[in-house]
């Protein structure tokens, strides 16, 4: 059985799903009741998209509530891990963020705890009984809307090794490796770099697995288009967009995400699959 925390969110629509009610109370707590008119025997799945600290703390009171009605078998999937970009320091001070959610995850004792397309290998190495869900079946989708003499674009050295992981899974499809220069301390990208000398007007479709300003896209289009690419097309499993998509959608002809962050009002460049379908 499936318990959504997240009414817009369902990655399981096959199986019955549990009631329950959950608000704030007015100092900004969450607090949730689940309805008893299930049999606690079985094994629960409960989903929620993590957008913030208190989707945290739902996610942390239902498993509790879920044990204190007798149930034993408490698997989690949450789509986007949050921090999972702050997976190592970089800077005196910071927090290991991604750690910190971990620990929270794994104080719940989980049966099984999935993770959609996550940022690196930390998440599910910090995770106990992680199973991750890769891009492969997303990017698939993607490709069988677009040419086919499209390339795969690595944006950066962090997404090297998953991209050639779906090239190999899409039966040796063309990858052009890039890079970018990032200040640690303040967060300004530069010295974008496409190793290839003339994309000789070859479609491309940028692979990633987040996008939240969108700056390292902006950036890598222009320099794409310095190397005579067609036209540039834009794959991120979690689209968080947080500059919004107006600068994006002038430089990329398509935009392709998942629902596992948010629902985004339509738009006429971007597409949002839904997990759902990716997992069926």
């Amino acid at each position: 059985m499936i318990l959504n925390l997240d009414p817009q969110f369902n990655p399981f629509p096959n199986q019955k799903s549990i009631e329950f009610k959950s608000f704030l109370f007015s100092g900004g707590e969450p607090h949730i009741k689940i309805e008893n008119n299930f049999n606690t025997s079985e094994t629960i799945t409960v989903t929620h998209r993590l957008q913030s600290f208190n989707d945290v703390g739902l996610l942390l009171i239902t498993v509790d509530a879920l044990k204190r009605m007798g149930v034993n078998t408490i698997n989690v999937f949450i789509p986007y891990f949050p921090a999972a970009r702050q997976d190592r320091l970089m800077v005196a001070g910071e927090s290991l963020s991604v750690k910190v959610y971990a620990d929270l995850i794994n104080n719940l004792q989980l049966n099984e705890v999935s993770v959609y397309d996550p940022h690196s290998e930390v998440t599910p190495a910090l995770l106990n009984n992680c199973t991750t869900i890769t891009n492969y079946t997303f990017i698939e989708k993607v490709l069988s809307t677009l040419n086919n003499n499209v390339v795969l674009i690595s944006p950066d050295g962090g997404a090297l090794k998953k991209i050639y992981k779906v090239a190999e899974y899409l039966g040796g499809k063309e990858v052009i490796e890039c890079s970018k220069s990032r200040d640690v301390k303040t967060g300004k990208l530069s010295g974008f770099k496409v190793y290839a000398d003339d994309l000789k007007g070859k479609d491309c479709l940028v692979v990633d697995d987040i996008c939240d300003g969108g700056g390292t896209f902006n950036g890598l289009a222009q320099e794409l288009k310095n190397k005579n690419a067609g036209n540039l097309y834009l794959a991120v499993s979690h689209g968080i967009f947080s500059k919004g998509l107006e600068n994006l959608s002038s430089y990329y002809n398509g935009i392709y995400t998942t629902d596992s962050f948010n629902t985004l009002e339509e738009h006429p460049k971007v597409t949002q699959l839904k997990i759902a379908d990716l997992l069926a």
